[in-house]
């Protein structure tokens, strides 16, 4: 079991052709969360149609073929972060990711990243263009061959999402 410290309650999910993980917080949304990960079985119940996996000789387990390295992974996903950080919503001086709008990121196989994001409010004035900023960003970062993000509006975005940097930054302490 292996535990990832987040600023936020996200999720950062990078399967890397693995089985899909367990992810669940251990922490209150408003402090540092730890987020625990376990493995679990794999959802298709259809094994013909799996990519047959093959040793790695420096790894312990089998990996499938296709699976993104776990060092890049980890690469993937602060340079995904980091770019995140560089958008900001125009009427709020903290970033996209500070401020808790990032739901999930999933980092696919084909390094396709999916983002599921939310705003303030649906009334939000650059709810048409923010998703696009995201977009950009991450599609910036070497190593991202796409990305999707998908606008959501439940769960509802609330204050205790944003990370203490975010809290201090609007003076609300």
């Amino acid at each position: 079991m292996d535990t990832v410290n987040l600023p936020n309650d996200d999720v950062i999910l990078a399967t890397g052709g693995l089985p899909a993980a367990d992810i669940r917080a251990d922490a209150a949304p408003n402090s540092e969360a730890a987020m625990v990960v376990e493995p679990v079985a794999p959802v298709s119940s259809d094994a013909a149609s799996a990519t047959p996996p093959v040793l790695d000789a420096t790894a312990s387990e089998t990996v499938p073929a296709n699976a993104i390295p776990p060092e890049e992974i980890d690469r993937l996903t602060g340079d995904i972060v980091a770019a995140l950080k560089t958008v900001y919503d125009p009427e709020i001086p903290s970033d996209v990711y500070e401020l808790g709008l990032i739901y999930a990121i999933d980092i696919e196989d084909d390094r396709t990243v999916k983002i599921d994001m939310t705003l303030t409010s649906p009334g939000c004035p650059v709810a048409g263009e923010m998703p696009g900023w995201v977009q950009n960003a991450v599609n910036s970062v070497p190593g991202v061959s796409q990305t999707k993000v998908n606008l959501v509006f439940d769960p509802p975005w609330h204050h205790g999402r944003m990370s203490d940097e975010a809290r201090l930054a609007l003076n609300m302490f």
